[in-house]
């Protein structure tokens, strides 16, 4: 059980950042891009939230399994498959938190409008500064929720982690595997106990966002 946490906090803590920073640039296209290639994009970017787990883990499994083209070229660097492990956990967590964190980025971004970085141009800032100074603070609201959101997300995930990592103890196996598990074991003492857990920490989560909600402006 202590395992399957260590292994899901693991996750989770490095899904967020990465996705955050991959994240960002995307949300930033989506919300101010006027390319008639946006509207597929963004449909591309929400189907791991309606697709089942278990399809997004069955071709992540091909994509990611030794025989798949990926695989082939990563082989002169000594990786013959990413397949049930940690790696490929990781890939599978980025793939399909990404809306969780695109479309709160997307949100802020697009409610900055264009007053903002147009006085810091008139102003004399350049990029980075503008990056730094006007769009992140901004924006950090839509940061905080996505954070939560994706960090959450991986938490609980389950048929597409199944799918591709399997349940190897201390490797790839994480609470929700771990839940089902004990319950095909009978272990309905352990089952209650990592169920409560989950359903408290979902709790935590949804109140620190209404919070958040509240608290801070939508711009500053």
């Amino acid at each position: 059980m202590w395992e399957a946490l260590r292994v899901t906090l693991l996750l989770a803590a490095v899904t967020t950042p990465l996705l955050l920073v991959l994240a960002a640039p995307l949300a930033w296209w989506l919300s101010r891009g006027k390319d008639g290639w946006r509207d597929m994009v963004g449909a591309v970017t929400a189907l791991p939230i309606v697709l089942p787990p278990t399809v997004l883990g069955f071709y992540l499994l091909i994509a990611l399994g030794p025989h798949s083209p990926l695989m082939i070229l990563l082989r002169p660097f000594g990786i013959k498959t990413l397949a049930f492990s940690f790696s490929g956990l990781v890939i599978g967590s980025l793939i399909y938190s990404l809306p969780f964190a695109v479309q709160p980025l997307r949100n802020a971004f697009e409610s900055l409008g264009r007053q903002p970085l147009e006085m810091a141009r008139l102003l004399g800032a350049s990029r980075l500064q503008i990056l730094l100074r006007v769009i992140l603070p901004l924006s950090r609201r839509g940061f905080i929720t996505a954070a939560l959101l994706v960090f959450a997300h991986t938490i609980g995930e389950f048929g597409v982690v199944l799918m591709i990592g399997g349940s190897i103890a201390g490797h790839t196996e994480v609470l929700s595997i771990r839940i089902y598990q004990a319950v095909e074991q009978l272990n309905w003492a352990e089952a209650h106990l990592l169920s409560f857990g989950l359903i408290a920490f979902a709790f935590l989560i949804l109140m620190l966002l209404l919070r958040f909600d509240r608290r801070l402006p939508l711009v500053s």
